[in-house]
């Protein structure tokens, strides 16, 4: 064995020992308690409460003829997973984007991924006068895409080669440019009020049909996530310790760009632009478990829907009986810890 390969060899055993399987198990466990009981506030308050028992009966003995049963399944139930689901796919996309690009400020909404999905969503709007929900998620691929590529290209412009402070700022900037894009198509095409939905991030009008649609392409994302962990875990820890261990970088990195656009992609289509919670989530699960990617990925999705599904019913109860857009509940949270990650960044300290 090499030198290189040696030392590479080392540096892995030194994250796994940093890794904390038991701590793990724990996370998933409290964590998906949490996110039943959290389900379950969701179904059960919004602008008229609904006691646990009827909630019972509405999932398990649904009666078509009680107006609540109605509610319940028809409106609430939907709004409640799909938030789980949308909440876990972003956070796992943003813990992709950190362990691919060794950037902790990596995540959908800075990278101009989501600016770009939402480019591409108000291209449709205006050019298709009825676009289905298939061809609208197809096109979020497509637009999330061009974002990320964009991003980085110009990134990769700047003086000193691509420093995770300076993708940062690309995507930011990109972001904004991509987004004034979409504010003009919409003004002048007329279709602001279809597209505003997307712009704001929200999950009012989340339903069965979108979940459908959903759902096969968050679980192949999420299945490719799963299966790069262990791949993930070497490239976070540098080009040169994944060279040294043979890894195929090129064919990692390609691979989890699919997964990233796949998850963010699907989250757009049905969400809008719902920021920060790829780039929070990630960083609290590593916090909670260690560096390695085989327990960071289940447990930022369990998180991120948890997170999600909280955000949604606070956005539904802090200004009852109006809604809040839940991409400004996490942005709450989201933008001052983006504001200290990018100053820890500037100092070099990560």
């Amino acid at each position: 064995m090499s030198t290189q390969a040696k030392e590479a060899q080392q540096d892995l055993e030194k994250a796994k020992a940093r890794s904390k399987p038991l701590a793990a198990i724990s996370v998933l466990v409290i964590g998906l308690g949490f996110l039943v009981f959290a389900l379950v506030l969701s179904i059960s308050y919004g602008a008229a409460q609904i006691d646990f028992k009827t909630v019972w009966q509405a999932v398990f003995s649904f009666d078509p003829g009680l107006t609540e049963h109605q509610i319940i399944q028809e409106i609430r139930l939907p709004r409640a997973l799909g938030a789980a689901l949308v909440g876990s796919i972003l956070a796992v996309s943003g813990a992709i984007m950190q362990g691919m690009t060794r950037n902790a400020l990596a995540e959908p909404s800075i990278m101009g991924v989501m600016d770009g999905a939402a480019l591409a969503i108000a291209i449709m709007f205006a050019f298709a006068a009825h676009v289905s929900g298939f061809h609208l998620m197809v096109a979020s691929f497509i637009g999330a895409g061009a974002g990320a590529a964009f991003v980085f290209a110009i990134g990769s412009l700047a003086r000193g080669g691509l420093t995770p402070a300076k993708l940062a700022l690309a995507g930011v900037t990109v972001g904004a440019f991509l987004s004034a894009i979409s504010s003009g198509i919409a003004i002048h095409f007329d279709v602001a009020q279809d597209i505003s939905f997307w712009f704001a991030g929200g999950l009012s009008g989340m339903n069965w049909t979108n979940i459908k649609l959903i759902v096969p392409v968050a679980m192949i994302g999420l299945l490719l996530a799963l299966a790069l962990s262990k791949s993930v875990t070497v490239l976070s820890l540098g080009e040169d310790v994944a060279r040294g261990l043979g890894q195929r970088i090129f064919l990692v990195k390609s691979l989890g760009v699919v997964a990233v656009l796949l998850l963010t992609g699907a989250g757009v289509a049905v969400a809008g632009s719902i920021g920060f919670v790829g780039l929070v989530i990630p960083h609290i699960t590593r916090g909670l478990v260690g560096v390695d990617y085989r327990y960071i990925i289940p447990c930022t999705a369990v998180l991120g829907a948890l997170l999600l599904v909280l955000a949604d019913l606070a956005a539904r109860l802090v200004n009852a009986p109006y809604e809040t857009p839940v991409g400004a509940m996490t942005a709450l949270i989201g933008v001052p810890f983006f504001l200290y990650l990018a100053r820890r960044e500037g100092r070099g300290l990560s």
